[in-house]
């Protein structure tokens, strides 16, 4: 009973538009409000920044753009975000979590699953990144694992110094 009380009136926002045109302006109005804040272009003229969001945000409207890029990239969003969930809690369970490698790790899985996301969403969306990644995906590889190797080359374990004597190091008198 209560369940399909909520299912209509979801149902009912999603008809009148709420989740196509309002939570979509209110994301890009508080995002590009929060921004110019954060950068003080307009210092502490808050009036001048909120008219500014306000249009950037119906502006982003204005064509069906933005409401179909939300409705595509959200829902694989929640699924990704989901699974680094999962895969925290299990880990937390069976791992220290003081480890360092293992923060790199999650970042790294991260970083992989945003790109899943975008690829998806682009290939949802009919932008050609999809059939750009599958003709150079080889050379992508590439660039992924130099990278990585360049990081685990900067990042690496480091001794410590030791401590060298200095005949120039004035020691206090006891």
């Amino acid at each position: 009973m209560v369940s399909e009380v909520i299912a209509n009136v979801l149902n009912y926002w999603e008809q009148a538009g709420f989740f196509s045109y309002l939570i979509p302006f209110l994301l890009i109005f508080a995002l590009v409000f929060g921004l110019l804040i954060k950068i003080q272009i307009f210092k502490e003229n808050r009036a001048v920044n909120a008219i500014i969001a306000f249009a950037v945000g119906l502006m982003a409207l204005q064509f069906d753009f933005v409401p179909r890029f939300f409705s595509e990239i959200f829902p694989r969003l929640g699924v990704g975000l989901a699974i680094i969930l999962i895969l925290l809690i299990l880990a937390g369970i069976f791992i220290d979590p003081d480890k360092p490698g293992l923060m790199y790790f999650f970042l790294g899985l991260g970083v992989i699953i945003a790109i899943v996301i975008v690829v998806q969403t682009a290939g949802a969306l009919g932008w050609t990144v999809g059939f750009w990644l599958q003709e150079n995906w080889l050379s992508l590889l590439g660039v992924l694992v130099f990278l990585v190797l360049l990081g685990a080359i900067i990042i690496g374990p480091r001794k410590k110094e030791k401590a060298t004597y200095s005949p120039f190091l004035v020691r206090p008198v006891e």
